[in-house]
């Protein structure tokens, strides 16, 4: 059987993400006691619950603490039958304190000798066992919920064991590099199309733009060069038993240069991969 553990601190999205494998066909488990997963790995075994495509289970810092230390050793007396992943959600302090902020939610964590940030952390500590070990990290500090259910969609439900998921994602420094990338490519050194007027409200996916950048000779270098980086060393990854890689373009505002190189190398790869995919973090 699958078993997907879904865990990360308050505020990261992690009720999001129960909702969605739950519509993907999972049987999913809110807040569930980790010393009660051998029992409920058995259950789930029974035929009756064949039909389910796998069962997904939500596990946080309201567990007994003693229960979350023990979280390596309990999942390592699971069955061999067993199939498991775990997916760890989190966001930046400063995130997770406006969330709750805006939504008026009680942090489970806090009262009144313990206030909100400090929650945050404490809540970080708790579930310091689980986060070490994921197979998958996620942060949402600056994903919609519409992003992060693409997310797991793409990089959860989608994902083959027997392969390798690639995510080519542009973005911009001014908001930061992503923290989930394997590896970051810069491409600021390209010549920017927001300095000629009539290419500035476009993007790198506009024919425009596309023609300018393939206009200037260093576009092609530059590309040829970060695909012969990967054509050399993705398969390496791929060997060392990676599940997921996260492939980061950037360049100023994340509008034009990066999404035309993530758009071309997305395109080149799907061909050779089986689970790639685009993220244009800066484009609606």
């Amino acid at each position: 059987m699958e078993l997907l553990i879904i865990s990360g601190r308050s505020g990261s999205g992690k009720s999001t993400a129960l909702h969605q494998l739950e519509d993907e066909g999972y049987y999913c488990i809110d807040n569930l006691p980790v010393s009660l997963l051998p029992a409920l790995v058995k259950e789930a075994s029974r035929e009756a619950f064949s039909h389910f495509r796998g069962t997904a289970v939500c596990i946080d810092a309201r567990n007994a603490w003693m229960d979350l230390k023990n979280f390596n050793t309990i999942m390592e007396s699971l069955p061999p039958s067993v199939t498991s992943k775990v997916l760890f959600l989190d966001a930046g302090d400063t995130s997770l304190i406006k969330r709750f902020s805006e939504t008026r939610r009680r942090h489970p964590l806090s009262n009144e000798f313990m206030p909100l940030a400090e929650a945050i952390e404490k809540e970080r500590e708790l579930l310091e066992q689980i986060s070490s070990t994921a197979t998958l990290v996620l942060d949402t500090s600056q994903m919609t919920i519409y992003d992060l259910r693409d997310a797991i969609k793409q990089r959860l439900v989608g994902d083959d064991a027997a392969t390798m998921s690639v995510l080519f994602q542009s973005f911009g420094f001014k908001r930061g590099v992503p923290p989930d990338a394997d590896l970051v490519f810069d491409v600021r050194m390209l010549a920017n199309p927001h300095w000629v007027s009539s290419l500035r409200l476009l993007s790198g996916r506009d024919q425009a733009v596309k023609e300018f950048l393939e206009s200037q000779p260093l576009t092609e270098e530059l590309y040829e060069d970060i695909s012969a980086y990967l054509d050399r060393w993705l398969p390496r990854y791929r060997q060392s038993n990676r599940s997921y890689m996260t492939i980061a373009l950037g360049c100023t505002g994340g509008q034009h240069r990066s999404v035309y190189l993530a758009e071309r190398l997305f395109l080149h790869y799907r061909e050779q991969l089986s689970q790639a995919h685009l993220r244009h973090r800066e484009l609606p």
